[in-house]
C-alpha cells in the first residue's frame, strides 16, 4: 500500500503507514520533533502515536533528545499524564505511542470559550500542581509547561509532551547559546542560566499558564519573543483580570528566583484550604437538561437501587456478539480478574446461588475504582464514594466527597470508610452501614496519606508524619522516621506494616524501612541491593520489583525476609516494561506495558510462565491461587489459569459514551467470597461467579 498522503503541504506531506506494529490513522498535529498520528492497538485501543521528522532521524543529537523524552515520559507515566505504550528510539523513524487522551488542550478550550471563571482556574491549578509533584518526584523537570501542552481530560489535566525535559540526573545538556522553550513561559533562569534550570522553572510556567487560563493573555505580553524575554527577566507581571483569591499564589509562582517559588506541595495546600468553595465537575462541558446527571441521594434515599442482573445466557450471547466484534482475538479465551488481597483468605470461599449483576454506579462515566470491607463493596468516582451491597449490586448508600480525580478505592480502615485519601479538603471517616458521617477532622498539612494496620500516616513535605488513628480521628503520634528524610508508605492488605523505601543517588542500593503504624517505631531497617519497589508481602517476607536502566522496567523479583535477613532475586529472562505486580504466596505475578503478563516463582526460583495478552496495558494482577485477574482498558475482566497461563474466559467489553475514552488509572479487581467484582468506563460496577470464568 502506497504511504498515505497530509492533507497539508510541507516536507511532511508524505506520512509512514505504520510505527511499529501499529498503523497510522489521521494526524492530529505536527510540533518542533515530529508528527503526531491516531492510531490503534491490536485490541482497538486508541493511540497517539509520535514519529519523528524524517529530516531529524539521521541526526544523533536529535536522537539522544528523542530517547531523553521517551524515557521522561515513561518515568512519569501515570494518572496526570498520557501513559507511554510502547516506543522504538532506534527505529529508522523513531516513534513513541500514548495512550489517546480525549479532550482539548487549554490553549484550544481558551480559544474557543474564552477565560475560565475562578472555579475552573482553582481546579486546573490544583490538577496542574499534583502532576508538577509526581514529575519531580520521580525526578524530571518538563521545561516546557504551555497550555498546548496541557489536556483538559474528563478526569482532570494531563500534561504531554515531554520532547525538551530533562531528568536531573542526566548527561545531556543545553548547548552555548541556544535557548529551548517557549518565551512567554519560561522562568529567568531559563534565559540567564539555562544550565542550572530545575523544578522551579516548571511552577513559574504554571504560574504563566494561570494567567492565561484567566485572561487569554499572558502575564507577560509582546508580538516580540526578544521583548518578552526582557519582560520575563526584569518587569512585574500584568495579572489584571487574575481572581482576586487566586493572584496572590499566582504572583508567588512567578518570582523573579527559583527558591521564592512555592513547591508543588506548597500549592496543593494552599488549594486545599480552599477546597470547601469550589465543586467538583470536570473540565467537559455540561450535558443538556435531559441527560444531567442523577443528583446524589442521601443515604437513606439510595438503600433500594436496583441492579441488573446478568443471566448465563446474556453472558453467552453478550459473549459471541463480543467474538465477532473482535475478530481475531476470538480465538483467544479471555476471562476476568479480581484482587485476593482485599479480602482476608478465610472469606474467599465459592458460594452456591450467585447470580451476576451490574450496576450503573457512575451514570455520567468515570471508571468505579472498589474495594471490599465491612461485607460491602465501598466504590468511589470523582465526586463520590457509595457502598453497594455484593450478593446483588444494590446501592446502599451514597457520600459527595470534594476532588476531581481518584486514582485508588476508598478504604475501610478501623472499622469505617476512609472516603477519600486525595489530597485535597480534611479526613473524614463514614459508617459503613450507612454511609453518616462518623468523624471529621482538619489535620496539620501533608503531602501524602496511606492507610495502614488501622491507622492513617500523613506525611508533612518536612518530613513529619503523623498517625491518625481510623476509628476515631485522633492524632496517636507525630514525629520523624529515622532514615527517611521525606518517607511515602506503601502497605498491603493483611500485613499491618507500612513500609518506606529511598534509593541512593546512584540508584543501586534501596533503604527499606518497615514501620508500626500504631506508634511509628522502627520495626527493622534493610538496605538491599538495586532499585527496588515494595509490591507485597506475605508469610514473613517482603517482595520487591528491580528496576532496570529502562525507568519503570522490572528486571527481576526480589524477596526479603527480615526475621533471617534472608534474599533471594529472580532475574526476568524478559524485562517487563512498566510492570505492576501483585502477590499470592510465593508467586508474584507482573503485568506489563503492551500487554505482558508473567509469573514468578519464588520458591523454585524461576519465571514460571509468560502470557503476551496483546492488550494495551492492564492492572494490577491479583489471584486467588487458581486464576489470575486483571482489567483492562475496555472494561473487560480477564482471568488466566495460575498454573499454566492459559486465557480463560472473559466479561463483554464496558467502554462507555466514548469508546475511545481511556480512564486515568485501570480498577484493581475485588475478591470476595468467591466472587469477582469490577469497575469499568461506563461507570457501571459489575460481578460475576470466580469459579467458572469460561461461563462469563
Amino acid at each position: 500500500m502506497a504511504p498515505r498522503v497530509n492533507d497539508g503541504a510541507g516536507a511532511e506531506a508524505e506520512l509512514p503507514e505504520y510505527a511499529g506494529h501499529y498503523r497510522l490513522d489521521s494526524c492530529l498535529g505536527s510540533g518542533g520533533m515530529g508528527v503526531v498520528h491516531v492510531a490503534r492497538s491490536t485490541s482497538g485501543m486508541k493511540l497517539a502515536v509520535k514519529v519523528v521528522h524524517a529530516r531529524y532521524a539521521t541526526d544523533p543529537e536529535f536522537r539522544g533528545r528523542f530517547r531523553q523524552e521517551v524515557a521522561a515520559a515513561r518515568r512519569v507515566s501515570g494518572a496526570f499524564t498520557a501513559p507511554v505504550v510502547d516506543a522504538d528510539p532506534e527505529a529508522e523513524r523513531p516513534w513513541m505511542a500514548t495512550l489517546f487522551i480525549p479532550g482539548p488542550t487549554l490553549s484550544e478550550q481558551v480559544k474557543r470559550n474564552g477565560p475560565m471563571d475562578p472555579a475552573q482556574l482553582r481546579r486546573l491549578m490544583a490538577g496542574l500542581a499534583e502532576a508538577l509533584r509526581d514529575i519531580h518526584r520521580v525526578g524530571v523537570v518538563h521545561r516546557d509547561l504551555k497550555p498546548s501542552n496541557v489536556l483538559l481530560a474528563e478526569d482532570g489535566p494531563k500534561v504531554i509532551d515531554f520532547g525538551i525535559s530533562r531528568p536531573k540526573d542526566s548527561e545531556l545538556r543545553t548547548e552555548t547559546g541556544k535557548l529551548i522553550g517557549t518565551p512567554p513561559f519560561m522562568a529567568p533562569e531559563q534565559f540567564r542560566r539555562p544550565r542550572e534550570v530545575g523544578p522551579a522553572a516548571d511552577v513559574f510556567a504554571l504560574g504563566s499558564l494561570m494567567v492565561h487560563a484567566a485572561t487569554g493573555r499572558g502575564p507577560f505580553d509582546s508580538d516580540s519573543p526578544y521583548v518578552v524575554a526582557y519582560q520575563v527577566v526584569h518587569d512585574e507581571p500584568d495579572l489584571t483580570g487574575v481572581p482576586e483569591t487566586l493572584a496572590p499564589l499566582v504572583l508567588r509562582c512567578l518570582a523573579k528566583e527559583p527558591d521564592e517559588r512555592p513547591t508543588p506541595d506548597e500549592l496543593m495546600r494552599e488549594l486545599r484550604s480552599e477546597a470547601a468553595s469550589y465543586d467538583t465537575q470536570t473540565f467537559v462541558p455540561a450535558p443538556p437538561a435531559e441527560e444531567a446527571e442523577t443528583p446524589e441521594p442521601r443515604p437513606a434515599e439510595a438503600a433500594a437501587r436496583p441492579a441488573r442482573r446478568l443471566g448465563r445466557r446474556t453472558a453467552l450471547v453478550a459473549g459471541v456478539l463480543c467474538l465477532a466484534v473482535l475478530g481475531g482475538l476470538a480465538a483467544l479465551q479471555w476471562a476476568g480478574g479480581s484482587e485476593a488481597a482485599r479480602e482476608p483468605a478465610a472469606a474467599q470461599e465459592a458460594t452456591g446461588g450467585f447470580g451476576a449483576w451490574e450496576t450503573e454506579a457512575a451514570p455520567r462515566g468515570g471508571t468505579p475504582q472498589c474495594s471490599y470491607g465491612a461485607g460491602r463493596l465501598v466504590c468511589g468516582r470523582p465526586g463520590s464514594v457509595f457502598a453497594l451491597d455484593p450478593a446483588d449490586g444494590r446501592t446502599l448508600w451514597r457520600h459527595g466527597v470534594a476532588g476531581t480525580t481518584r486514582s485508588e478505592p476508598p478504604v475501610v480502615s478501623g472499622g469505617l470508610v476512609q472516603p477519600s485519601l486525595d489530597l485535597i479538603g480534611g479526613l473524614e471517616a463514614l459508617d459503613p452501614a450507612t454511609g453518616e458521617v462518623t468523624w471529621h477532622t482538619e489535620p496539620p498539612e501533608y503531602a501524602g496519606v496511606r492507610s495502614a494496620g488501622g491507622m492513617l500516616l500523613l506525611t508533612a513535605a518536612d518530613g513529619q508524619v503523623t498517625g491518625v488513628d481510623s476509628a476515631s480521628g485522633e492524632t496517636a503520634w507525630t514525629h520523624r522516621i529515622a532514615g527517611q528524610s521525606v518517607p511515602y508508605f506503601t502497605s498491603f492488605a493483611g500485613d499491618a506494616t507500612a513500609y518506606a523505601t529511598s534509593a541512593s543517588d546512584d540508584g543501586s542500593r534501596t533503604r527499606v524501612t518497615a514501620v508500626d503504624p500504631a506508634t511509628g517505631n522502627v520495626r527493622w531497617d534493610a538496605g538491599l541491593e538495586g532499585a527496588l519497589t515494595p509490591v507485597g508481602a506475605a508469610d514473613g517476607s517482603v517482595y520487591f520489583l528491580a528496576g532496570g536502566e529502562v525507568y519503570g522496567d522490572a528486571v527481576a523479583v526480589v524477596r526479603y525476609t527480615p526475621g533471617t535477613g534472608a534474599t533471594r532475586r529472580v532475574r526476568l529472562p524478559v524485562p517487563v516494561a512498566q510492570a505492576q505486580a501483585g502477590v499470592h504466596g510465593d508467586t508474584v505475578h507482573l503485568m506489563g506495558a503492551g500487554g505482558s503478563l508473567v509469573a514468578v516463582d519464588m520458591a523454585a526460583g524461576r519465571q514460571r510462565w509468560r502470557l503476551e495478552s496483546g492488550v494495551s496495558r492492564g492492572s494490577a494482577p491479583v489471584s486467588d491461587g487458581r486464576h489470575v485477574y486483571v482489567t483492562v482498558p475496555d472494561g473487560r475482566l480477564l482471568a488466566v489459569d495460575a498454573r499454566t497461563g492459559r486465557l480463560l474466559g472473559q466479561t463483554r467489553p464496558r467502554f462507555g459514551a466514548e469508546s475511545d475514552r481511556v480512564p486515568a488509572s485501570l480498577p484493581t479487581p475485588v475478591l470476595a467470597g468467591g466472587h469477582v467484582y469490577a469497575g469499568a468506563p461506563d461507570g457501571t460496577v459489575f460481578g460475576v461467579d470466580g469459579r467458572d470464568p469460561a461461563a462469563w
